[in-house]
Parts: structure tokens; C-alpha cells; sequence
């Protein structure tokens, strides 16, 4: 199956930077977990938007459901994950 690209939506009231990088970096690495143990997921980063209290992380994954496990497994409070469409610059 060929990876998709996933949107991860999470709202984080009165978090703190150290709090969110420290969450990011067990995503992170709870993803790398998982494609070392054969599931296909990437985690390619995320945006805070500071006024607004949320955070959008990005996957590459073969499916939702290996997207939800990497947040559920690494503890990773999110409202929904999103199949989305990349859109390169030409």
C-alpha cells in the first residue's frame, strides 16, 4: 500500500513550549518505533499556532488507523486525524 499523507489536529490549551517539544519528541520517536517494526509511518513535523492553542503534525502512513497508534502509544492527546493532499510549489 502506498503512504498517504495524514494531518493531525490537536487543541493544547496553556502548554508550554517545553511540554510540546517534549510531546513531539515522544511522537517522534514512538513513530520511528513503529516503522522499525514494519508498520509504514513517517512523522514529518509539526506548526503551533500560538493565538489559536493548536497544533497540526504531519504523517506519511499507509493508513489512519497506524497514525492513531502512534499518537495513542505515545500518550498524544489529538481531536481528529485527516487524510490530506499535499500541495507542492512549483
Amino acid at each position: 500500500m502506498t503512504a498517504k499523507l495524514f494531518v493531525v489536529e490537536r487543541y493544547l490549551p496553556g502548554i508550554t513550549a517545553e511540554e510540546l517539544r517534549a510531546s513531539a519528541e515522544r511522537l517522534a520517536a514512538t513513530a520511528q518505533d513503529l516503522a522499525a517494526s514494519g508498520k509504514e509511518i513517517r512523522y514529518l513535523g509539526s506548526a503551533f499556532v500560538p493565538d489559536e492553542e493548536s497544533c497540526f503534525c504531519r504523517f506519511e502512513a499507509t493508513s489512519a488507523d497506524v497514525v492513531r497508534e502512534a499518537c495513542e502509544t505515545a500518550q498524544f492527546a489529538y481531536a481528529r486525524i485527516l487524510e490530506a493532499e499535499s500541495i507542492a510549489r512549483d
